[in-house]
């Protein structure tokens, strides 16, 4: 079974957020093997300079590059990525599954992710050329993961 790692930066606070990550974790489960990794933002000043919003995109990408897994296909969120339909999505995960025993999905913190995290990605995504909070994005890319697996499965959840 395959294992489906987001790796994201900051802690849910919603509780409406956390309940609709839970659900889309636990329907997942009867098509992979899905965990949420959590890593602390970096903490800069309300005010941040220029240099002090990079030095934390930097802090939180050397500390996303060690929770990824050895061999790990991994997937960078990011507003310059590559658009897929669900359909091409599934076909993305469908081809990980047969070439790695994890797919890894990283969402940045609020000012975005290192440029080395982003080298290590096989694939840039981006969901929308919208802003997100990353906090909706999670619940975003569980549901888009959750519809692909329907979709390699061809369940009627994908119309």
């Amino acid at each position: 079974m395959l294992n489906v790692k987001i790796i994201c930066v900051g802690s849910l606070k919603e509780s409406y957020l956390r309940e609709a990550v839970a659900e889309y974790s636990k329907r997942l489960s009867g098509f992979c093997s899905p965990e949420v990794i959590e890593l602390k933002e970096a903490k800069i000043p309300d005010s941040p300079s220029v240099s002090q919003i990079n030095a934390a995109i930097e802090d939180e990408g050397k500390r996303i590059l060690v929770a990824i897994p050895p061999r790990a296909t991994v997937v960078a969120l990011c507003v310059e990525g590559k658009q897929l339909s669900s359909e091409q999505l599934a076909e993305y995960i469908e081809a990980a599954s047969s070439m790695a025993g994890c797919l890894c999905f990283v969402i940045g913190g609020s000012h975005g992710l290192a440029e080395e995290v982003k080298r290590a990605a096989a694939l840039r995504l981006s969901f929308s050329k919208l802003t997100f909070p990353h906090q909706l994005m999670r619940v975003i890319l569980l549901e888009a993961v959750y519809r692909g697996f329907n979709i390699i499965k061809g369940t009627k959840y994908h119309k």
